[in-house]
């Protein structure tokens, strides 16, 4: 299985986005971009790859206790950004970015306790992918009006491990599809 973990945007903060998004598609040249659909809106943790049914247990087993270890915290989309020079365009949080780099961290080192190769820590960015290019596409205008984007405010009560399915029809820009594997609350509420 192709395995990570997430925190996932509650409905109307994703409500809130959709409407951004819409407005960013209105912008000249927006049909050079694949846009990701509301399914796929999250803030990856830790990117586990392919991982074995056999080791999807003991992983469950340290995810459960890093999501015991962490408090429920605030967090808000804001702002926005891009890698690779127009390869990924996305919007940022904002709200309490220490508790979430510390999941991340949490669910990185589960993986590494439950025998999965990591790469070496690196500095966590939260980001949530609105869109992708497929060549280097300008996105100086997207980036400039997602700034000023924020969404309501949400309390982050849980963790998500997700399957990730890669495309398999060929169909050019379908998308991957995500599904949750399990969920733990934060805090061991819930």
């Amino acid at each position: 299985m192709r395995l990570f973990t997430a925190v996932v945007p509650p409905d109307e903060v994703a409500g809130e986005l959709a409407s951004q998004v819409a407005a960013l598609k209105e912008l000249p040249g927006a049909d050079g971009l694949r846009w990701t659909g509301r399914a796929a809106w999250h803030f990856t943790l830790a990117f586990y790859g392919e991982v074995g049914e056999d080791l999807v247990p003991a992983l469950s087993a340290r995810l459960e206790r890093a999501a015991h270890r962490t408090g429920p915290f605030p967090l808000a989309l804001h702002g926005g950004g891009q890698f690779g020079r127009g390869r990924a365009l996305w919007t940022g949080a904002a709200g309490d970015l220490d508790t979430l780099r510390v999941l991340a961290g949490r669910t990185q080192a589960a993986a590494r306790k439950a025998g999965l190769p990591m790469e070496e820590h690196r500095h966590y960015k939260a980001h949530l992918t609105v869109a992708r290019g497929r060549e280097t596409v300008d996105v100086r205008p997207y980036v400039a009006a997602l700034r000023g984007f924020t969404s309501r405010t949400w309390t982050v009560a849980g963790l998500a491990l997700v399957r990730s399915n890669l495309p398999r029809s060929g169909v050019p820009g379908e998308q991957p599809r995500y599904e949750a594997v399990a969920c733990w609350p934060l805090g061991g509420a819930g």
